[in-house]
């Protein structure tokens, strides 16, 4: 079979390629061009693009934690404004009591800008910095960084303006092309890419910047440092300054106006010492030259041209040529920044940004830089007017972790207080009203117990506190004083307060009597009958017998029985307490020979009877256990005596090595002995024993040398005798405290001696290590058994000693500030110093039913409010602590109101009248006179030194405030007054106009300070008169007695026998408490304080004070003069979670004067 053969199809003809004209090409590329040309200039697809992503760009706020935000990096603006360290904060202030109530949620689309490493776009602050608000959302504290700013785009001079946009960013405010990109000046772009890339080849080429006015922003503000390290940093700008251009829309005329306006106002000018980091031209013109900023922007917008105003312009052109280098032209090479001023000169007046006459004449002015001079406080009511806000921002420096006031104040941090500014600011201008004799005449200060028209005005420091219980804590509404210094003695002092620490005994007694209530009170008679209770526990024994006796046994009557029990105020007698013997003064002599309850000694703040009540408390905690003090005491084989010794010993030998210590810590061997031996008489045995201690390696010939050098006739003395004297105090021969008795030294000074000379510089903790044996040896004598009565003096002492231990466990739990007691007797009358704050601290305590609530003083802490790092901190919910129980704090405030009613305080009785009666108010006086005394034999006083002096009140008043006034004077100059308590409860009392609206709840009808202050002084001037009528008709009485000397606690040499312990006795009757005007305990039983209804408000109008003529003067408490050791309403609610965006901007304006760029 043939093949078949398939025939071919013919083939295609191939069509010629196709080709475009070359013109048309040519066309494509020229529109192109055109187009790209036209975007450069005009930047309309940037407008579309950016500003509909812009919108996209936003956050919200919501409560609770965010899930998605995003902190910034480590750009000085981020740094200094705080938010990369929110964070941080957020971790310390959970830690300390803050929730975490609000926080910023970006969007989706501004997480992912920040993801590309994207500054995050929105309306940046150029002025921020701390703020603290008042309970009533006004403001108590600002301090914007800048201090100084242009607040208007229309506030900056023309000439600034075109003068930094010739030199920066010339085609910025161009204002035919509206949607214009301001990030980019291409051709300065361009050509600052070409010069880079020369730079290559050359590298000493220096390349020109090619920065706006926008990135140069975006870098100092966040890049690292302020710093573009490389390329790809300064496209990161360049993108992050587009997107910020465009998110308020596709109009961008008017954020080029504001460009300008943030960079001067924002721009970093090195820093200046007095001043720190100096932001923006405005500060720069103080900080650097001393130049007033409104008064330079007066001389340059000027119309005329002045030698002045061109040596301003001068000063402004070197700032904006500075920022280039800000610390070489400002602080290393000033010279330079003068060349470089005149060369821009001459440069800005060819291009007509400046005049030939502004040019010549400022060519002729000189840089003047100012001269360094100390930090000075802006003005003299810095300290005084801000000392509430001053604490308040230490306390936040503090939560926060910063090192500083300074860092603290730089931060975008709004703080809402609870202290009420119309108040604070009123009473602090009373404060400050008590330097004028006129004002204080005018208040009624001068008088009997009070201020002396002699006594020098400026030396007295006044201070207030008041606290409000409400459901978040005991809060702080007013904090003043009138020392213009930073220190708060409020809470920073440890002052001597005298009787106010009868206050703190009062209720350890009454504690210590609920306590035992407590333990027997469901014992039957004849159970209590067989108790077998130490003689010395007083208390413990009239409990006892209380509960045996008919009648009511519950433990409010316990209580006020207690308070009826009845203790001497005889002064005689002798009282061996804190290792001597000391007797006590009343400040009334009249009171000497009384017998008083306890309610009469609160009432009239008596001495004798709380010194011999703090006894009791103190033999009741020492022998409390029989099994132990009591026995201990009795058996003198109880092997508890050996270590009560030994304690004793170690104790009292360590306080004589201190003292030693202080006298041979800084001397040279050769000094050492020199400073031993001069005192000691050339007796040959004294010698001799010290020698042989001191070197006991030298020979017999070393020894004799050293000996012939300190007799006083050595020739008197041969060979034989210094053998004899050699060998007989030989070191092996007598112990140290028989070589002390020899030597008439003290057997640890010669110790301290020995071993400082052979180990100099040895520190303290050492020396205590190496001397333990020492010490407990030199008191040998003590541990045999025929000095019992020695022994037991000593044991008597420490445990005095361990008793105070204990009873400075419970002030503690009162509030006591301080980390010890002196174990004095003389505690109860102030001898241990106290703390106004913790005084005001105990009053809330008692107002508030023995329950504690923490002192708050900051409720809101919002940081970058209105940014996408907006974060808020609130007080978590506040944890109530019982103190004592309530029925101990209700029967200390019946004793408290009588006080006021008839006692030390009844000086303000009736200053609160309401609609029902007055205002119950309840208190405790205290004065002390701080002397330094140096007590010879037999109790006389060998110098003396006075330290200050202190009067002070503490109070409540109605069911909801307390707080404290106290009067203080430092230093010796203190010796030249002689008020008493009586001076800060008149005081409380003059102000009482300022605190009615406040303390009687009438906060919705409040006057204005300024007109609280106007209605304060018609009152005082009213009271003046009165008080002149009244002294004028009683002008034949005789002139008032001189008050009684201080009350004194004075060791004697002998003690006086000590008086029989009074038998308990039935319980006198209670003073009826003062009339209440609803005042009922505000019962808190471990838990949070409940807002308790106001009372019924003041009429709006009060009815002018009736005036009659004044009654006696209150008595006063005793003045303790203890010697001592030297010891040294609610914000608006938030409305409800919205987008935050950006505000819109007002259309752009023609300016009213022309920019030339």
């Amino acid at each position: 079979m043939s093949p078949q053969y398939i025939p071919l199809e013919p083939p295609r003809p191939v069509r010629p390629k196709r080709r475009w004209p070359w013109w048309l090409v040519g066309l494509a590329f020229f529109v192109a061009a055109m187009v790209a040309a036209y975007e450069m200039i005009a930047s309309p697809f940037q407008a579309l693009l950016l500003a509909g992503y812009g919108k996209r760009l936003n956050w919200q706020l919501l409560d609770g934690p965010s899930d998605q935000i995003r902190f910034p990096g480590t750009g000085p603006y981020d740094v200094r404004l705080g938010y990369n360290r929110i964070p941080y904060f957020t971790e310390r202030l959970t830690q300390r009591g803050y929730v975490l109530a609000k926080q910023a949620r970006i969007s989706d689309d501004m997480n992912r800008v920040g993801a590309l490493g994207l500054f995050l776009p929105y309306d940046e602050k150029s002025v921020a910095g701390v703020t603290l608000r008042g309970c009533n959302q006004e403001t108590l504290f600002s301090l914007p960084q800048p201090r100084r700013h242009y607040a208007r785009f229309e506030d900056i001079p023309p000439v600034i303006a075109n003068t930094l946009l010739y030199i920066e960013n010339r085609e910025l405010l161009d204002p035919n092309h509206p949607q214009r990109n301001p990030a980019i000046e291409w051709d300065r772009f361009a050509q600052a890419v070409l010069e880079k890339a020369v730079q290559v080849v050359q590298p000493n080429r220096k390349v020109p910047g090619g920065s706006t006015l926008a990135t140069q922003i975006e870098k100092y503000r966040h890049s690292p440092d302020g710093l573009t390290l490389s390329g790809g940093d300064k496209l990161g700008q360049m993108a992050s300054a587009s997107l910020r251009a465009y998110i308020d829309g596709t109009d961008t005329r008017a954020t080029r106006r504001r460009l300008v306006q943030a960079y001067l106002n924002t721009v970093p000018l090195s820093a200046a010492a007095g001043h720190g980091e100096v932001i923006g031209t405005a500060d720069a013109l103080d900080a650097w030259f001393g130049l007033d900023f409104d008064e330079v922007n007066r001389l340059v917008r000027g119309p005329a041209v002045t030698a002045a105003s061109a040596r301003a312009y001068k000063h402004v052109l070197a700032l904006l040529i500075a920022q280039r280098r800000p610390s070489f032209y400002l602080i290393s090479d000033r010279a330079q920044l003068e060349v470089q001023a005149d060369t821009h000169l001459r440069i800005l007046a060819k291009a007509g940004i400046i005049t030939p006459e502004i040019r010549d004449l400022a060519l002729n002015a000189k840089l003047q830089f100012r001269k360094p001079t100390p930090a000075v406080a802006d003005k003299e009511l810095t300290f005084v007017e801000n000392k509430a806000a001053n604490a308040l921002r230490t306390e936040i420096t503090r939560q926060l972790g910063l090192a500083q006031l300074y860092d603290l104040d730089r931060l975008d941090l709004n703080v809402d207080t609870t202290l009420h500014a119309n108040a604070q600011r009123a009473v602090t201008q009373q404060l400050k009203r008590l330097n004028d004799p006129a004002a204080v005449k005018e208040l009624g200060l001068y008088g009997h117990y009070l201020l002396e028209p002699d006594d020098d005005l400026s030396k007295i420091i006044f201070s207030f506190t008041l606290h409000e219980l409400t459901a978040d804590g005991a809060v702080v509404r007013i904090q003043a004083d009138n020392l213009n210094q930073p220190f708060d003695i409020n809470q920073g002092a440890k002052l001597d307060m005298g009787s106010s620490a009868k206050l703190r005994t009062l209720i350890t007694y009454l504690e210590i009597i609920a306590d035992l209530h407590k333990q027997y009170a469901s014992q039957t008679p004849a159970k209590l009958a067989k108790i077998s209770v130490p003689a010395k526990d007083v208390l413990t024994a009239w409990v006892i017998n209380y509960l045996r006796s008919p009648g009511d046994h519950s433990l409010k009557a316990t209580l006020e029985a207690a308070m009826g029990r009845r203790y001497s105020a005889n002064p005689a007698e002798g009282f061996y307490t804190g290792g001597g013997v000391h007797h006590f003064n009343n400040f009334h002599r009249e009171d000497n020979h009384k017998v008083m309850d306890m309610w009469e000694a609160t009432r009239n703040s008596v001495n004798l009877p709380f010194i011999r009540l703090m006894r009791d408390i103190i033999h009741h905690l020492t022998y409390r256990a029989p099994s132990t003090a009591a026995r201990i005491l009795a058996d003198v084989d109880d092997p508890k005596r050996d270590t009560y010794l030994i304690k004793f010993a170690d104790s009292e030998g360590r306080a004589f090595l201190a003292r030693f210590h202080k006298k041979y810590r800084d001397l040279k061997p050769a000094q050492i002995d020199d400073n031993l031996l001069n005192h000691l008489a050339a007796h040959p045995k004294r010698l001799a024993a010290v020698f042989r201690y001191l070197e006991p390696q030298a020979d017999l010939t070393a020894f004799t040398a050293l000996m012939r050098s300190r007799l006083v006739k050595p020739g008197a003395y041969d060979d034989k005798d210094m053998a004899y004297l050699y060998e007989t105090y030989g070191p092996e021969k007598f112990n140290l405290a028989d070589r002390g008795y020899i030597t008439q030294i003290h057997p640890l000074e010669l110790w301290l001696a020995a071993y400082l000379r052979q180990h100099p510089g040895t520190p303290w903790d050492e020396l205590v290590k190496r001397s333990g044996r020492e010490r407990v040896e030199v008191y040998d004598w003590l541990f045999k058994t025929g000095r019992k009565n020695a022994q037991d003096s000593r044991i008597q002492s420490l445990m005095e000693i361990e008793s105070f231990q204990e009873l400075h466990k419970r002030w503690r739990k009162l509030g006591y500030p301080f980390n010890s007691l002196v174990p004095s007797y003389a505690t109860a009358i102030g001898s241990s110093a106290d703390r106004p704050a913790a005084l005001a601290e105990m009053m809330g305590v008692i107002r508030n039913n023995g329950v504690k609530l923490p002192a708050v003083s900051i409720k809101q802490l919002e940081f970058g409010a209105d940014t996408p790092y907006h974060t808020v901190f609130r007080r978590a919910p506040v944890k109530a602590e019982e103190i004592f129980n309530p029925i101990v704090a209700e029967t200390v405030r019946k004793a408290l109101l009588d006080v006021v009613q008839e006692g030390t305080a009844r000086r303000i009785k009736g200053a609160f009248p309401t609609a029902g009666g007055e205002l119950a108010i309840g208190g405790k006086t205290g004065t002390g006179d701080h002397r330094m005394q140096v007590i010879g034999a037999g109790g006389r006083i060998l110098e003396e030194k006075v330290m200050n002096r202190v009067a002070t009140f503490a109070f409540f008043m109605g069911e909801r405030y307390f707080g404290v006034i106290t009067a203080f004077v430092p230093g010796e100059q203190a010796g030249n007054y002689h008020f008493t308590s009586g001076l800060p409860v008149q005081l409380l009392k003059t102000m009482a106009p300022i605190l009615r609206p406040l303390v009687l709840g009438a906060e919705n009808a409040e006057l204005p300070w300024e007109a609280q202050v106007r209605a304060f002084d018609a009152e005082a001037k009213a009271e003046a008169q009165a008080r002149a009528e009244a002294k004028a008709a009683a002008a034949k009485l005789a002139p008032p007695v001189k008050p009684a000397s201080a009350a004194t606690a004075k060791p004697v040499g002998k003690p006086v026998p000590a008086q029989p312990v009074l038998t308990p006795q039935k319980p006198q009757t209670p003073p009826a408490p003062a009339t209440q005007a609803a005042t009922a305990p505000l019962a808190i039983p471990a838990r949070p304080a409940q807002a308790v209804p106001a009372p019924a408000p003041a009429p709006r109008h009060e009815p002018a004070p009736v005036h009659v003529a004044p009654t006696p003067a209150p008595r006063h408490e005793p003045v303790a003069s203890t010697p001592r050791a030297e010891t040294h309403p609610t914000p608006p609610p938030q409305p409800a979670p919205e987008e935050h965006r950006h505000r819109p901007r007002n259309p752009w304006v023609s300016p009213e004067y022309e920019y030339l760029f």
